[in-house]
């Protein structure tokens, strides 16, 4: 990324609607950390998505009498807290997707492990397939029949007696990669049951924050570089940090 990009912080856009943290916004985009527990768009369990409320909150700040475009440039899963950007105008939109399927947006993640990956830093490429009946991905270290290659560098950051703080850069966006590949290597995500491991969270979730996300504005050509606050709920991403 170029150099002296345009930082956002909470400290600077901190403004809460419905308990929702807005910590980037401009005429084009805005910039939302999720807590764990919110969808991000619309989907079967009918619950009311982040989208809709990223539109109640803009409705009400600038008192639009009509309806409030907001487009969904990506995603996060359910249990995962953090950063999600979403688009305010179509022309925004467009953009953001293409610089999404581009690789063109850079995504840090930070996630708590019980195990200890053998290398402190590394790259890992599985190939993963994934059941929809079941909502579940599956990691192999060989290609097979309707896998897709996954692939993510990481680097051990924190660590205590028992949990280790885990930075992630994801290098392909496939469903649930993160989690599955942790998990290949003998590092379930802390609360994550899906992937192995054996105790859930108190908040119902898995300790993985998207942390920060790095991308050239898709309108004004300005670097844009946004960090999620640490999860105040659980003091263990503090503790890990000083580790």
């Amino acid at each position: 990324m170029p150099q002296h990009d345009i930082v956002a912080h909470p400290d600077f856009f901190n403004y809460n609607y419905c308990n929702m943290e807005v910590v980037y916004e401009d005429n084009h985009i805005i910039i939302v950390n999720k807590a764990v527990g919110e969808i991000v768009q619309g989907d079967k369990t009918g619950d009311t998505p982040l989208s809709e409320t990223v539109k109640q909150w803009l409705k009400e700040k600038y008192a639009k009498p009509g309806n409030v475009f907001v487009g969904v440039a990506h995603r996060l899963d359910r249990p995962v807290a953090g950063l999600v950007v979403f688009a305010k105008t179509s022309k925004a939109l467009t953009r953001l997707n293409e610089m999404f399927r581009n690789g063109d947006v850079h995504k840090t993640y930070w996630a708590i492990s019980r195990g200890t990956p053998q290398q402190p830093e590394g790259e890992l490429t599985h190939y993963i397939t994934t059941v929809e009946r079941t909502n579940k991905s599956y990691a192999y270290t060989s290609p097979r029949p309707n896998a897709k290659e996954a692939r993510l560098r990481y680097r051990l950051i924190g660590k205590s007696d028992r949990y280790n703080l885990i930075e992630v850069n994801l290098l392909t966006g496939r469903k649930h990669q993160i989690r599955v590949q942790l998990s290949a290597i003998g590092c379930p995500i802390k609360g994550d049951l899906k992937y192995g491991d054996k105790r859930s969270n108190p908040n119902g979730g898995i300790s993985l924050l998207a942390r920060k996300i790095e991308f050239i504005h898709p309108v004004s050509k300005q670097p844009i570089c946004v960090e999620a606050p640490l999860p105040a709920d659980e003091p263990l991403w503090e503790i890990l940090t000083r580790g």
